[in-house]
């Protein structure tokens, strides 16, 4: 973890666990309370590095709720229309996911097209709560700069200091807004 004061829970087997409560379609998440991210960006099987494992170890000291869409298992033969059931539920899944996060943590592979990442960027983007990794050579990244230009949104060149950087903003929410998920005061 990045941070030395980071408390991780125990188990009484000396075992570390994780704080974080992980949600994952195709299971519901519950009303959110405290401080969520929801992990927006590469999925392309068999090309995007799964990164969103990664950056879930690097939170899992927090105390927080994090939206994962990426299946456990997915099948590429599904019609990807609004007509087929499991398609139309994860589209809702993370749109539903995206509005109720705090945080859009969302990362471009370059070795994607991405471009369902590229849709909810715009989507989303006048929210204020979209952070965003954009590495080289990214094949449309100048068009990523600009919109994040346009919108005064956070744009970081490496997926480290991406996880930092989403971890320092997940720490300053889970500060103001207290252990109970409430602004305090």
């Amino acid at each position: 973890m990045t941070s030395s004061s980071a408390t991780v829970a125990v188990a009484s087997d000396g075992t570390r666990r994780s704080r974080a409560k992980v949600y994952k379609p195709p299971k519901e998440f519950p009303e959110i309370e405290g401080v969520s991210v929801f992990l927006a960006g590469s999925i392309e099987q068999n090309k995007a590095e799964q990164w969103q494992d990664a950056l879930t170890k690097h939170l899992e000291d927090l105390d927080i709720t994090i939206l994962n869409p990426r299946r456990d298992h997915w099948d590429p033969k599904w019609e990807q229309r609004k007509r087929n059931p499991e398609f139309a539920f994860q589209v809702e899944w993370e749109l539903k996911g995206q509005r109720r996060a705090d945080i859009i943590a969302m990362y471009f592979d370059p070795n994607t097209q991405s471009p369902i990442t590229l849709l909810e960027l715009g989507l989303f983007a006048s929210t204020r709560k979209v952070i965003v990794c954009c590495p080289d050579p990214f094949w449309r990244k100048g068009n990523v700069e600009i919109v994040c230009d346009d919108y005064g949104i956070t744009l970081i060149e490496t997926r480290d200091e991406f996880f930092k950087h989403i971890y320092e903003k997940l720490k300053e929410l889970e500060a103001s807004k207290g252990v109970d998920g409430l602004s305090p005061g």
